[in-house]
């Protein structure tokens, strides 16, 4: 895959590399990652440290990486014999490669099938600029032969490219690749992706807190799948199962409502110690690490992106909380509260649970009613993990002292 650093690393084109990588590590090929860097003057700073460090995260891996101007020399030697043999022309200092004007150039795509493209439409496009720089273009197809390149597997734009490629291939002496061009990934309304769909770089996605298994798993899936009805899948069976048979000719379309429950669904099935790793990577030093580790437990049924952690979990790192609804405070069942649980003899969540099941009946209340001031008091909110659970965590102290403060506030 050939990735411009004009930009950030979009989803599409991560998808596009993730079918690469599928292909390359399950025929035991090489999978590589050339910097497509014949347009300086659009480079984005930090771009190319970028896209490395996006498919990093993703789980994916390169046999080689290059930058396309590594070889400007060659192209050069090679344009000047193109030259030399009629294939080529100048003009006004760059160089032009000659399209053949009559009959057709035709390959079959591993997912489109047979594609002919007449010659007349083909221009004689330039392939070295007048500074020296060969263009996209020229670089790629050169890259493809001296790497001996046997697929290139790519996205749904670059069908006007192929035929221009497969002729320069030809007059450099050498046989095309087998192609393969990948569907779109079009947005919920059958457009292509866009900002106005929502996230597009995978630093987007890794800062909202989705999981990366997670989003290999439905990335492979956007117009491809192993059959009608398997969706959940490990990196190890995606590699196992990718074959082109099943890759699709139409759109794929980018649903986020998918994308959060198999993030879910993924989340759920790690084992306890793997997800709070998974929370502690991702949250950073910032946040107490030995604390994490203890409150994931309650979590990990719950949240559907790491990113949620905070909302549901802030509560058990602050000292003290403010009521985001002070009118849930029922003083008379804080005050009750207070009392029940001071007496507690053990302090876990199994013994909390039963005094404050018995407090709800003798004060004539359902369980929600009396538990919610209480969640209230010392969660600050009206979501949290399970309320008992969450007081055996923030302990005894610490939970009476959340309750007279509320209950003091009330007063």
């Amino acid at each position: 895959m050939a990735p411009s650093p004009t930009g950030y690393l979009h989803v599409g084109t991560a998808r596009t590399f993730l079918f690469n990588w599928l292909f390359a590590r399950q025929r035991g090929g090489e999978c590589f990652l050339r910097i497509e860097n014949t347009d300086m003057n659009r480079e984005v700073e930090g771009a190319t440290e970028q896209i490395q460090r996006s498919l990093t995260w993703l789980g994916l891996d390169w046999d080689a990486l290059s930058f396309q101007l590594e070889r400007m020399q060659r192209c050069q030697e090679e344009a000047r014999k193109l030259v030399d043999a009629g294939h080529a022309y100048e003009d006004e200092g760059a160089i032009r490669f000659r399209m053949p004007d009559e009959g057709t150039t035709a390959y079959e795509d591993l997912v489109l099938g047979s594609v002919e493209t007449p010659n007349e439409v083909l221009d004689d496009l330039v392939i070295l600029r007048g500074d020296g720089r060969p263009t996209y273009n020229f670089a790629s197809p050169v890259e493809d032969w001296l790497d001996g390149i046997t697929h290139v597997i790519r996205g749904r734009d670059h069908i006007s490219n192929t035929p221009r490629q497969i002729n320069i291939l030809r007059a450099l002496g050498a046989e095309p690749p087998l192609y393969a061009h990948m569907p779109d990934v079009a947005g919920d309304d059958g457009k292509k992706l866009s900002k106005r769909h929502g996230a597009q770089s995978l630093d987007e996605f890794r800062d909202m807190g989705y999981y990366a298994p997670a989003l290999m798993n439905f990335l492979a899936l956007l117009g491809w799948s192993y059959d009608d009805k398997t969706t959940i899948m490990s990196r190890e069976e995606l590699i196992e199962r990718f074959s082109f048979d099943r890759v699709q000719a139409s759109p794929a379309a980018f649903d986020y409502k998918k994308l959060d429950w198999m993030n879910g669904v993924h989340l759920r099935a790690l084992r306890p110690d793997d997800y709070a790793n998974a929370l502690i990577d991702y949250l950073g030093p910032s946040w107490d690490a030995q604390k994490v580790r203890r409150i994931a437990p309650l979590l990990q049924e719950k949240l559907t992106r790491l990113g949620e952690f905070p909302r549901w979990a802030s509560f058990y790192f602050r000292d003290g909380v403010e009521p985001e609804d002070p009118s849930l405070l029922d003083p008379t069942v804080i005050s009750r509260a207070q009392e029940v649980l001071g007496r507690l003899e053990s302090w876990d969540a199994a013994s909390i649970e039963a005094a404050l099941r018995n407090l709800a009946a003798e004060l004539d209340l359902k369980p929600g009613q009396a538990f919610t001031p209480i969640r209230m008091a010392v969660t600050g909110s009206r979501i949290s993990p399970g309320l008992f659970e969450s007081l055996e965590l923030l302990g005894r102290d610490e939970s009476l002292r959340r309750l007279i403060r509320a209950g003091d506030a009330e007063a």
